[in-house]
């Protein structure tokens, strides 16, 4: 038996190698009815399943897919928020895009922070990190000149020693050239300031639980596991205090409502890298269950796995991005310092 090909067709047509080619009569003129129907049949079920995937695909549209592999090459749109979105989508890459899925299960973890492999540019991961404490211009100011002036060693120890997520999200602002952005080695640095001085933020204070996010905003929650604070009581503390937070926030680089209903969001020292967060939006845009953490929550253990969400957190704030023409008139921030790693130390190239 072969596989053999029609002349001026791709498709081949299996025939017996040992049985001659039938007469074309009996081929080209069917000798009953049932062999009209049982050559018909082949197409009939073509046709049936074919209209019944149409159906199927109309009903049930695909599935949400991650917006980075399409902002690959946009870190120098005219649009502000592509440009933020196309930069942490980059660096994503870079640490082989581990994410937190939308139940809040971690996956896709290759490389930490601490770990000498290499990144997908060849860079090892520490280093990585000091390009954004260096190219943010927060590495002084955070202490890490002077260790890293002293040795691999040293520096290496201050990126384990010291959080660098806000260190990540000014190198991408720094990145993305946006307008009314200040670098801060603490979020709540900005987060106060979009509260108490709109006028000249980048971004509006917004509530999460009511506001639809969108590229280029930033979802933030505060770290403090004594208590939790929410929208309100975030407001009130930075209202009339200038004492520090911690807090954390992520990137929103895609919202798609329109089939998988997920927001995509990029962040810096999540699981010890550059790491992807889902979550569930409702048709309009809004986050749609998002996972709160709340005093007396039954804590994630062997014994309450129910409980197990690396999503679940003390949401407090979605710093909405303003438009692109209220942008324009902010000023812009200074240039980052572009870097390259020489014989064990880092030195800013020109």
């Amino acid at each position: 038996m072969l596989w053999r090909h029609r002349a001026g067709s791709r498709a081949p047509f299996y025939a017996p190698a040992d049985v001659p080619s039938a007469p074309a009569s009996s081929i080209d003129r069917p000798s009953s009815w049932s062999t009209v129907v049982a050559m018909s049949m082949p197409l009939f079920l073509f046709l049936r399943c074919g209209l019944l995937a149409a159906l199927l695909a109309w009903a049930w549209p695909a599935a949400a897919a991650d917006p980075c592999p399409s902002l690959r090459g946009q870190t120098a749109s005219p649009s502000p928020a592509v440009r933020i979105a196309a930069a942490a989508c980059e660096e994503h890459r870079l640490w082989y895009r581990p994410f937190v899925d939308a139940d809040g299960r971690i996956a896709g973890t290759r490389v930490r922070e601490a770990e000498a492999s290499p990144l997908a540019n060849g860079q090892v991961a520490w280093q990585r990190v000091v390009d954004y404490w260096r190219g943010s211009g927060l590495l002084g100011s955070a202490g890490g000149s002077g260790q890293c002036a002293s040795g691999p060693s040293s520096c290496r120890m201050f990126v384990v020693d010291t959080p660098w997520s806000a260190a990540f999200i000014s190198w991408v602002m720094r990145t993305a050239r946006i307008p009314g952005f200040s670098s801060s080695p603490s979020h709540v640095r900005y987060v106060r300031q979009a509260y108490r001085a709109p006028q000249a933020s980048a971004w509006r204070f917004a509530d999460p639980a009511t506001t639809a996010a969108a590229q280029g905003d930033l979802l933030c929650y505060v770290r403090v596991p004594s208590r939790t604070f929410g929208f309100d009581g975030l407001g009130a503390r930075i209202a009339g205090s200038d004492a520090g937070l911690d807090m954390h926030c992520d990137i929103v680089v895609g919202a798609d409502t329109a089939d998988g209903h997920v927001a995509y969001l990029v962040g810096g020292n999540v699981v010890d890298g550059v790491t992807m967060r889902l979550l569930r939006l409702a048709p309009d845009g809004r986050f749609e269950g998002l996972p709160t953490r709340a005093p007396g929550d039954v804590e994630c253990s062997p014994d309450a796995q129910a409980a197990c969400n690396a999503s679940r957190q003390d949401w407090a704030v979605l710093l909405q991005l303003r438009p692109e023409h209220e942008l324009v008139a902010l000023a812009a921030p200074p240039p980052g310092t572009r870097v390259a790693w020489a014989e064990g130390a880092r030195a800013a190239a020109p």
